[in-house]
């Protein structure tokens, strides 16, 4: 065997019409690592840039440029290192590569060093995470401040059954988790995500929430899986507890689930309660329209919920007493979507909008 492991993996670089100024980029930043001339690598991941911002050292020169539609790439170089910075949207990947450690961590210092943009918290927003594949990176997680109203200004849209379930579960600490699986079950429009994001302020101070955008993909890739579980630390949120939230996974824990979905129920239950969740304090969260006689059996066994609630329409009674007039609402009651479409004009009856705006988006 060769002393020198680069003399094993020629260097070669072969590009066509399918491939951009960014994966050429990205292909040469690599050679100097390939060859050994650079041996060591640094990296850092930045959700939101600063505007202005270069992620580059004061001594940096640029070798390559390149911007794409969704990215851009710049390499550069200076004594004994070479750095690369993949911008997308708000956030970026810096690396660097050196011919000693200390050399590369010294450079990802000088060109990061104070880039991140951090909103100034407000009282009425959480800090959400956002999981997703991406195709370029991998599983990768951001982070966006969502408004949330508190729970006594939101109960009024749930009906007195729901409300009251509501209430215990928004005043729960980590003492009181028995079950690591929180089901919220209903047809449509009943409100479920925005109970979601007010659970998501009453517990800001002990739970971080994560929304994984892709939920179907989450189950069935054991790396993403993985990543989620056990790979992220967030040195803010170490020691915490973290809730996961599916939405809509109707397919993933439905009754015929353990047929149609092969082995993501299993995962799921795995994470909840099996060796997979041992050590790690993880919650999951999971919002479906099926009723709840067609859920699997597995799913809502006693002890595996620590909470499942079915939400529902509001009564005619609390269906009125929220609008504040009985015109448009039928025998029934209506859902908040409806109740939201007839204050603002879209539905049988008509009653002003809240000025603010302040309806908007908050009743799935």
């Amino acid at each position: 065997m060769s002393a020198n492991p680069e003399a094993a993996l020629p260097i070669r670089l072969n590009v066509d019409d399918s491939d951009s100024p960014s994966d050429v980029v990205d292909a040469l930043f690599l050679g100097r690592f390939a060859t050994g001339e650079q041996p060591y690598s640094h990296s850092r991941s930045i959700d939101r840039v600063k505007s202005g911002a270069t992620l580059l050292p004061p001594s940096a020169t640029v070798l390559r440029a390149a911007r794409d539609d969704d990215r851009s790439a710049t390499l550069a170089e200076g004594e004994g290192w070479t750095l690369l910075v993949s911008r997308w949207s708000h956030g970026a990947d810096v690396t660097v590569t050196a011919v000693t450690s200390d050399l590369a961590e010294k450079v990802l210092k000088q060109a990061t060093d104070g880039v991140q943009d951090e909103p100034e918290p407000q009282p009425d927003n959480v800090t959400m995470g956002f999981w997703y594949v991406s195709p370029r990176r991998g599983p990768h997680r951001t982070t966006r401040q969502i408004a949330a109203g508190t729970w006594d200004e939101v109960r009024p849209n749930y009906t007195a059954p729901v409300a009251e379930a509501m209430d215990r579960l928004m005043k729960v600490t980590p003492d009181d988790i028995a079950g690591r699986l929180l089901l919220l079950h209903g047809p449509p429009g009943t409100g479920k995500t925005s109970a979601l994001r007010t659970l998501a302020r009453s517990w800001r101070d002990w739970c971080q929430v994560d929304c994984v955008l892709d939920p179907e993909r989450l189950f069935n890739d054991v790396g993403y899986l993985m990543d989620i579980a056990i790979g992220e630390d967030d040195g803010s949120a170490k020691g915490r507890w973290r809730l996961l939230l599916l939405e809509d996974c109707d397919e993933l824990i439905r009754g015929e689930a353990k047929h149609t979905a092969g082995q993501a129920l299993s995962r799921l239950l795995n994470l909840t309660d099996g060796l997979l969740g041992q050590g790690r304090n993880v919650l999951v969260g999971v919002t479906t329209n099926e009723d709840l006689e067609r859920l699997h059996p597995a799913v809502v066994r006693p002890g595996r919920c620590m909470a499942r609630i079915e939400v529902g329409s509001l009564n005619r009674a609390e269906a009125v007493s929220w609008l504040g007039t009985d015109e448009g609402v039928g025998r029934e009651g209506a859902t908040l979507a409806e109740l939201y479409a007839l204050r603002r004009g879209t539905g049988p009856a008509s009653v002003p909008a809240q000025p603010d705006g302040s309806d908007a988006g908050l009743y799935l």
